[in-house]
């Protein structure tokens, strides 16, 4: 998942949650007036078909507000399976009337502001937790309540939903009301929150569905499969800059360090290449040993940004392994093991078949063709030409200005299984 930092304000969060999206639609998502039942059958039917839970949520609490139920913050906590993020929150209050979407990476795990929360307990425990924050003890509880106190709440709730794998899925409420909760209002809420746990669970399910495809697949691909392109030959023809990395000497590294050392080195080398294919618009497609393989999409950049946009790609991908050598990061294995890391890459402009290919009950969504082959040769050329990044004639025609200018031609080089020599130049 790729992180879009958005400013959180007039809000703020702790380090290591970060806001992913914002809806400030107000109470104007909502009827003005609402009973319990309304807001009952809206659950039931027309909440169905919202595909979002940030909007859903939403309406869900102004829906809430519009029956007088005395809710005037709450938020919703769900787990997820990512290898970056351990959750997802939604966090809605009637005071900026703002609904927001935040997510927590792995570090949150260990933050202190987190595991010091009550929530982490109902979390981490199921338990169900109650506050009173017209009380001195209720708003020593912690940070938070003193915080939701110094704002005129007088009642805090979390509860569990459901278990998500080690974690449960929550959620808390809180209200300005003197006195808190009255007992008849906590029924009342109770019989919502058990029919918005089922939405929740439905959305959990979908989600974690859309992360494992974009993390194995990438999102362009596993976008594509959760559509139902799931038989084999299923896919499309496409023309693309094809671009392919490889690490030098990885045979050697593998050879005198041990497997965990050598998977900490490939993890930095990928996490730099990949970074750089993803912000230029790439498509990643496979890690192939110390090999990556990418697509920049000419129907959806254009021909021309395609090409330049797989350039600078690539020129950030070999500064970044630059900044690795010059700055390594703590984990890896002693430097005079393994620097300097070197790699070379390879661009060629063309048709490929982008789709599942495979046995029949084992597929594989990727590239294939012509085009793919030549890069592999291309890049191969790397090392004996002695250059890092080296492009055919078709990318460079697709390029203007400095980025074709700029190149260095290194003649015509006979490429294993094209029929003649092809030209290739170096940037």
């Amino acid at each position: 998942m790729n992180q879009h930092v958005l400013d959180p304000a007039p809000r703020s969060y702790v380090h290591s949650i970060y806001l992913l999206a914002r809806s400030n639609r107000g109470p104007a998502c909502a009827p003005k007036e609402q009973s319990l039942q309304d807001v009952h059958d809206w659950l039931l039917h027309d909440a169905t078909r919202i595909d979002s839970v940030m909007l859903m949520f939403e309406e869900f609490m102004w829906r809430c507000q519009a029956a007088n139920l005395g809710i005037d913050r709450c938020t919703l906590h769900v787990g997820t399976l990512h290898p970056r993020v351990i959750g997802f929150s939604w966090v809605w209050n009637s005071t900026d009337e703002l609904c927001d979407e935040i997510a927590a990476d792995a570090s949150a795990i260990n933050n202190v502001a987190f595991t010091s929360n009550p929530l982490f307990k109902v979390m981490k425990e199921g338990q169900m937790i109650k506050v009173d924050l017209e009380t001195e003890e209720g708003r020593n509880t912690g940070s938070l309540m003193q915080d939701l106190a110094e704002q005129d709440y007088t009642a805090y709730v979390a509860l569990p939903l459901s278990a998500a794998g080690e974690m449960h899925n929550a959620m808390t409420f809180a209200t300005k009301r003197p006195g808190g909760f009255p007992p008849v209002d906590k029924e009342r809420i109770r019989s919502l929150i058990d029919l918005l746990a089922l939405h929740v669970e439905r959305h959990i399910v979908q989600r974690i569905a859309r992360n494992v495809a974009d993390t194995y697949l990438g999102p362009i691909a596993g976008r594509r499969v959760l559509d139902g392109e799931i038989r084999r030959g299923d896919g499309d023809a496409i023309k693309a800059v094809v671009f392919m990395a490889d690490m030098r000497g990885f045979t050697q590294l593998a050879d005198r360090l041990s497997g965990p050392e050598v998977t900490s080195i490939l993890n930095a080398y990928f996490d730099r290449v990949s970074d750089a294919v993803l912000r230029h618009g790439g498509d990643i497609l496979k890690f192939m040993g110390d090999g990556l393989l990418a697509v920049f999409d000419q129907k959806t950049l254009g021909e021309e940004a395609a090409a330049e946009a797989a350039v600078k790609a690539s020129k950030a991908a070999l500064k970044a392994i630059e900044g690795l050598n010059e700055n390594p990061p703590e984990g890896l294995p002693d430097p005079d093991l393994w620097q300097p890391l070197k790699i070379g890459i390879g661009l060629h402009r063309g048709e490929v078949f982008f789709g599942n290919v495979g046995g029949e009950d084992r597929l594989d969504f990727t590239v294939i063709g012509r085009a793919v082959n030549e890069t592999s040769r291309v890049e191969s050329l790397c090392k004996p030409l002695g250059r890092e990044l080296l492009m055919t004639a078709p990318v460079r025609e697709a390029l203007s200005g400095d980025l074709q200018t700029g190149l260095n031609a290194m003649g015509e080089h006979a490429l294993r299984g094209v029929g003649k020599p092809v030209a290739i130049f170096a940037a």
